[in-house]
């Protein structure tokens, strides 16, 4: 069974690339789109939610440990499954990738399970759309590798090939185009207590040269930037990430709190991963002079620090990759999970036995200190074989969790039925 859903997802893959590449190319609409013209696009591609690959999904949650009285299912199938960003109205869950789509999930019945997974937007033609994220008011945003649209009630429009989108960075403006990269391009993005947008922006280097870092610095590579919602006001909140990749605020204190993935090539068991906790705009969180907690970096290794560190709030293990993150706000789960974080650790390739491929609850007392403990786990056999690779969380208005999947294709859906 281990080698059966590295088969499946492969013939999936397989399938939906084919019918993309029998279409025609996508042309570049967004300016029809923003003056609510029809760009002539109907067609969607549709992901199938039955049959011998979900099944195999389905067996292989089998092996998942949780806390007593905790129960997980497969909820859809979505190619390549990264961040999500689930509807205020609770109508649809929206999913990126780090390829070239975003995938709409609705569960039309509400029995918990989606019916129906469709590409969004397909007129549109993105970058690494990696990062949705929604306003309370239900506007979408989608954090590109270099541009951030808005969609207007995106919840409603999502049932037409054409959606109203609009600019909020153009492309080419949210990073120097000098500076695109294959890797660490995959955004976040999410609505501060204070309304602003606040991104992700990782930088692509595993430690970043010195030649860099004042330009790194001037646009928040390597760190968070925050804006308003119409793209104006830009500034560099948070200084010396490596490359986060999830971030969410308290929901009493309305502080920032991220994950960091930190330095490959150090060995197995060091340096740790982050879990930080941001209490000021403009702090720094260490990088590239600390590899990853208090373990300094090869490349700069003896040189005085010249910046005040704040060092992680939680250290995990190393090597994990830590990926998304949200916290808890829910009543379905048992009292003590209110206010805590859960996140997905998707594994690193840097490590000689796999670790991570599960999802881990934080617990935050009333002095911001935090413990974490692994919650839902299984996802490497016996083999170290991965069989999943958790990569997001997000909550639904029942309470429940979903879990996002890039290597099953698939979003997971946790509930709790005990007393």
């Amino acid at each position: 069974m281990r080698n059966y859903l590295l088969a499946s997802a492969a013939f999936l893959a397989g399938t939906v690339l084919a019918h993309a590449q029998a279409q025609a190319p996508v042309p570049d609409n967004l300016e029809k789109l923003s003056s609510f013209q029809s760009t002539g696009v109907t067609e969607f591609t549709y992901v199938p939610q039955t049959g011998d690959y979900a099944d195999g999904i389905k067996k292989n949650l089998e092996r998942i440990k949780m806390p007593e009285g905790f129960k997980i299912a497969l909820y859809a199938v979505v190619p390549d499954a990264r961040h999500m960003a689930v509807g205020p109205q609770g109508i649809v869950t929206f999913v990126g990738t780090r390829k070239d789509k975003v995938w709409s999930v609705t569960d039309r019945n509400k029995d918990r399970v989606a019916d129906e997974v469709k590409d969004f937007a397909p007129s549109l033609k993105f970058a690494i759309p990696n990062g949705p994220c929604f306003s309370k008011d239900g506007f979408l945003y989608i954090a590109e590798q270099n541009r951030v649209l808005v969609y207007p009630a995106a919840e409603f429009f999502y049932e037409s090939p054409d959606v109203a989108a609009f600019n909020v960075v153009k492309q080419g403006e949210l990073i120097p185009p000098s500076e695109e990269s294959y890797n660490h391009t995959a955004r976040v993005c999410k609505l501060g207590p204070d309304g602003k947008l606040y991104i992700s922006l990782g930088q692509p280097f595993n430690v970043a040269p010195p030649e860099k870092l004042d330009l790194y610095n001037q646009w928040g590579i390597g760190g968070m930037i925050r804006i308003n919602t119409d793209g104006t006001g830009r500034e560099v909140y948070t200084y010396g990430i490596r490359n986060s990749v999830g971030h969410d605020f308290h929901p009493v204190t309305g502080e920032l709190w991220f994950t960091d993935n930190q330095v490959d090539g150090m060995g197995d068991d060091i340096p740790p991963g982050e879990i930080n906790r941001q209490t000021a705009p403009g702090q720094h969180f260490g990088a590239p002079w600390y590899g990853g907690g208090s373990v300094r970096t090869n490349e700069y290794a003896g040189q005085e620090v010249p910046v005040d560190v704040v060092m992680p709030a939680v250290e995990m293990v190393a090597h994990a990759a830590d990926l998304g993150m949200t916290f808890y706000t829910g009543s379905m789960f048992p009292a003590k999970y209110k206010n805590a974080i859960f996140s997905a650790q998707h594994g690193s390739w840097n490590r000689t036995t796999p670790v991570g491929a599960r999802v881990m609850v934080t617990f935050i007392d009333d002095e911001g200190n935090a413990r974490s403990e692994p919650f839902a786990e299984g996802w490497i056999d016996e083999n170290g074989e991965y069989l999943g690779r958790p990569v997001d969380v997000a909550q639904l208005r029942d309470g429940s969790i979903l879990v996002s999947d890039d290597l099953a294709g698939a979003l997971y859906r946790i509930w709790y039925e005990g007393n």
